[in-house]
């Protein structure tokens, strides 16, 4: 059972996701904020942050690494510990207690981390030995990036097989579903963009090669979670950790068109680039490639938020730095209250400043 969008629809539309009805369609981005604690377990300033932003018709959780291995930064939570999973649990419960809805981000790195965060200090891995520019969040501040193992034929089995833990321990931690991130030059990205995939076997070369390994993470996380409770974030043109694709448009095209293969919740474009942001890729085409929901990101306020679910752009929206600044952004968007502004300064790390010390709106 499905809802279709129509000129009736807005940001304030039930939307159904499989079985699971969400109150609005204005959706919390996932966003990394470095605040984990020990073990990388989530802590009581985690179970508050996200509480206060349960009215979001769907929260999506920061991205979690689903390994030991998967880890790019200090600071961020896991979902391959029982004390991760549990921590987690003491989120989603505070959610659910509010009347909340969450999904969590399955996040692997990939080439985006440091020796100094591995266990064993092992090198981090991509789908080829491409170094990336630039600098990687260590505990010891930045350090250069180093040059990934290129994964094996005979090791892309195990990574699959984690992703496919990592959703079983999401349900045990009481998430209504998961997102699987293959956006933003991390692991998934870098194996569809052929900026990072050079390989010569059978995940890499054409699109259908490279889009390999997420199909199969897609089938094997469906398997654990079942229909519209998974969805996948892309972004074809970020260029953020050093990433790109010659071909963008012809690339997730046909990663769109492959997904509409599976019943995903959804699919999640970060539209344009994030770090200059040019928008060369028709994100209208993109969208009518793909036979599910489509879920715009990057840049929206209400007015455009509202105007993309009329015109049957996008089904929902995702907003990040809005909701960090607004924990009622959906109350505020529908009485058109003002707005706070975010802290950039507290986006990364810290303590409950900037965290959850937003104020809602208290009228006059």
């Amino acid at each position: 059972m499905t809802l279709v969008a129509s000129d009736k629809n807005n940001l304030f539309s039930p939307i159904l996701l499989g079985d699971m009805v969400l109150a609005n369609r204005i959706i919390m981005a996932p966003l990394t904020r470095n605040r984990a604690g020990d073990g990388n377990v989530p802590q009581d300033m985690n179970v508050e942050y996200y509480r206060q932003r349960a009215g979001a018709g769907l929260i999506i959780s920061e991205g979690s690494q689903i390994s030991a291995t998967g880890i790019g930064y200090p600071g961020t939570p896991g979902i391959h510990s029982e004390a991760q999973v549990a921590g987690w649990k003491r989120v989603t419960d505070a959610v659910h207690d509010e009347g909340g809805r969450i999904f969590i981000q399955l996040w692997h790195t990939g080439r985006i981390s440091h020796s100094s965060l591995q266990p064993d200090h092992i090198l981090p891995v991509g789908p080829s030995a491409l170094k990336a520019a630039g600098q990687a969040m260590t505990y010891e501040g930045l350090r250069d990036f180093e040059t990934p193992h290129a994964l094996t034929l005979d090791e892309l089995p195990g990574i699959v097989a984690e992703y496919a833990i990592a959703a079983q321990n999401a349900k045990a931690a009481g998430f209504d579903g998961v997102e699987i991130h293959a956006a933003n030059g991390y692991l998934l990205d870098q194996f569809l963009r052929d900026g990072t995939n050079r390989r010569e076997d059978g995940y890499g070369g054409d699109i259908a090669n490279r889009m390999r390994l997420l199909v199969e993470v897609v089938e094997k996380v469906i398997a654990v979670w079942g229909d519209g409770r998974v969805g996948v974030r892309v972004s074809p043109e970020n260029s953020f950790n050093d990433i790109k694709d010659s071909q963008p448009q012809q690339t997730f095209n046909a990663v769109a068109k492959k997904l509409s293969d599976y019943p995903l919740a959804y699919l999640h474009v970060l539209e344009g680039d994030m770090l200059t942001g040019e928008r060369q890729v028709d994100y209208a085409a993109l969208r009518n490639c793909f036979a599910g929901f489509y879920m715009a990101n990057n840049g929206y306020d209400l007015e455009r938020g509202n105007e993309a679910i009329e015109q049957g752009h996008a089904d929902m929206v995702a907003y990040g730095k809005l909701f960090i600044a607004n924990p009622d952004l959906p109350e505020r968007f529908a009485k058109s209250l003002p707005l706070n502004a975010p802290d950039q300064a507290t986006f990364y790390g810290g303590d409950e400043k900037g965290y959850t010390d937003y104020p809602k709106y208290v009228g006059a």
